[in-house]
C-alpha cells in the first residue's frame, strides 16, 4: 500500500530530525500529503486532563507555548514545502500517544512517522514510550526512527 496521507509527529528537537527526513522522502516518493503534529504534553505541566478544563493561571503559559509552536511550525512548513506540495499542521494539548492516534484516526492517515528518544532502563520505565504506545494502538502503520548517534 502506498501512503497518500502521512502524519509526521514532532517535538521540534534534534531527535525528530531523522523522522522528518524519512517522512519527507516517503511523501515526495509517493506524492503524498504531509501533516505535521506537535502535542504539548499536559502531564508534564502537572495537569494530566487540563485539555478539557484549563486552570485560569495557566492561560498565559498556554498562550506562550502556542506562540512558540506556531513559530516552529512556520519554519518547519517552509522547509517541508520545498519537498512536498501539501503540508498541514496540527497542535494539540494532551497525552502525546493518545493525541497522535486520535488525529491519525480523525484524518484517516495512512502512515505515522515519528522519532524515538531511545530511552532505556529506568528512564523508559518512568517516562514511558510514546512511540511504543502509538505502535500498539494506531490503526495504520507506524514508522519509528531512532535518533542518529553520530556513528556511521
Amino acid at each position: 500500500m502506498v501512503p497518500k496521507k502521512i502524519l509526521l509527529c514532532t517535538d521540534f528537537s534534534e531527535n525528530s530530525a531523522p523522522a522528518r527526513q524519512y517522512a519527507l522522502e516517503f511523501a515526495a516518493a509517493a506524492g503524498a500529503s504531509l501533516a505535521i503534529l506537535h502535542v504539548v504534553n499536559s502531564s508534564r505541566l502537572g495537569y494530566p486532563a487540563f485539555e478539557t478544563v484549563t486552570p485560569f493561571d495557566l492561560s498565559e503559559l498556554i498562550k506562550s507555548i502556542e506562540g512558540a509552536v506556531d513559530k516552529a511550525f512556520d519554519e518547519l512548513v517552509k522547509e517541508c514545502s520545498k519537498v512536498v506540495s501539501e503540508v498541514t499542521t496540527y497542535s494539540r494539548i494532551g497525552v502525546p500517544a493518545v493525541e497522535i492516534v486520535r488525529l491519525a484516526d480523525e484524518e484517516q492517515m495512512d502512515l505515522i512517522v515519528m522519532g524515538t528518544h531511545g530511552w532505556t532502563g529506568f528512564r523508559h520505565l518512568i517516562l514511558g514510550s510514546t512511540a511504543a504506545n502509538v505502535v500498539r494502538t494506531a490503526a495504520c502503520p507506524v514508522l519509528t526512527v531512532r535518533p542518529s548517534d553520530g556513528k556511521a
